[in-house]
């Protein structure tokens, strides 16, 4: 098989993803530590250039296959209202154009409620679900591409392709759980219950379409890595509040939380894959789920503990920077756990319910990754 390369569209989305991740995290510490004193704040202009940067290079793609006199690439296309290209392609552009929606309907927002009081507010979740659009279009195009390719070094460049944006797909998703993963609730069940959402079916799903002995691994090792550049390199930078009341002293940008330690569980079931791999779909799905949640609560639990004592009040650990309307009585800034539940049999509940749901979770990401290895347009 001839040499195909990488379709610069793929790049053109793992751009798009970089920009928009980044842009994401600075706009929520640019919230916490500065307010929202314009639209056109840096942190949203990136975000918006990954929009417009996922939904324009997906378009022209679009445009020249379907009017466009390449018979190989309409060959290699699926049709949609009479259009036709990739089918990822498709998927980024709507993904691109509801993030462009979003824009404005988020300026409108601010301007009649003001202040944001939780990150999934209408034009956020529009954003949220646009952004998704552009990191899953990219994805099936690297699964589309990885398809395409035989064994060699090339099928391991399509590989580390696709589990980089799957990387980004996990930042995006565990930006949306920022709120119930909040160190003061890692000793909730609810927190547990909240990562075991889908988090199961994109590393699966991924995994399997990407082939590669440690996709599990890598792809929590990139959010791992994000999170953690950035909430080491923000603080580099001088801030101050612009909007009140302010009830903490800010100097620079506020970080963003430690990561959640996915990367644990997600090493665990790597390790065991060999072992399950010819078992039956349901196997995998029970012990993936079960092993996934109870080892993702026997790592993150004691660093919890530890996030909250004396050792981790430092810059490394970002536990000593609060948001400038975090009042001094809050359990952030008291170091201090809450109980989301109020009695152990909602404890045990929640918890039950997260193992059960990371069952599920695995299951359906099962059938996701085997899909994806078939995309091949």
């Amino acid at each position: 098989m001839n040499k195909r390369g990488i379709p610069w569209l793929v790049w053109a989305n793992v751009m798009a993803s970089v920009c928009i991740a980044t842009g994401l995290y600075w706009d929520i510490s640019w919230h916490e530590t500065i307010g929202r004193d314009s639209f056109w704040t840096p942190a949203h202009l990136l975000i918006q250039f990954g929009a417009i940067l996922g939904a324009f290079s997906s378009a022209w793609v679009i445009m020249r296959t379907t009017f466009g006199g390449d018979p190989k690439a309409r060959q290699n296309s699926v049709s949609v209202l009479g259009f036709r290209g990739p089918l990822g392609a498709f998927v980024a552009a709507w993904g691109g154009g509801a993030m462009l929606t979003s824009a404005p309907f988020d300026n409108w927002w601010h301007e009649a409620y003001g202040l944001d009081v939780k990150i999934l507010s209408p034009p956020h979740v529009l954003l949220a679900v646009g952004i998704a659009g552009i990191l899953w279009g990219g994805a099936i195009q690297a699964a589309s591409y990885l398809n395409h390719v035989e064994d060699g070094e090339e099928r391991k460049r399509g590989q580390r392709m696709l589990l980089f944006v799957g990387g980004f797909v996990m930042v995006q998703a565990m930006t949306l759980k920022m709120e119930y993963t909040n160190r003061v609730l890692l000793h909730s069940a609810i927190s547990y219950l909240v990562i075991s959402m889908g988090t199961l079916l994109m590393l699966e799903g991924l995994a399997r379409a990407s082939g590669h002995r440690w996709a599990r691994t890598a792809m929590t090792g990139v959010y791992s890595a994000f999170v953690l550049i950035l909430m080491w390199v923000l603080p580099l930078f001088p801030a101050q509040p612009k909007l009140g009341p302010v009830y903490q002293n800010i100097t620079h940008m506020v970080p963003l939380p430690f990561p959640i330690l996915l990367v644990v569980p997600a090493f665990l079931l790597d390790l065991i894959w060999p072992v399950f791999k010819e078992a039956p779909r349901w196997q995998w799905a029970v012990v993936g789920g079960v092993v996934f949640t109870a080892i993702l609560i026997a790592a993150e639990w004691p660093f919890a503990t530890f996030l909250m004592s004396e050792a981790a009040r430092n810059r490394l650990f970002a536990t000593i920077d609060f948001p400038y309307f975090a009042l001094p009585t809050s359990p952030t800034v008291r170091h201090v756990f809450v109980a989301w539940e109020r009695t152990p049999r909602e404890f045990w509940r929640n918890l039950s319910l997260a193992f059960m749901v990371a069952i599920a979770s695995q299951w359906i990401g099962i059938y996701w990754g085997e899909w994806l290895r078939k995309v091949r347009r």
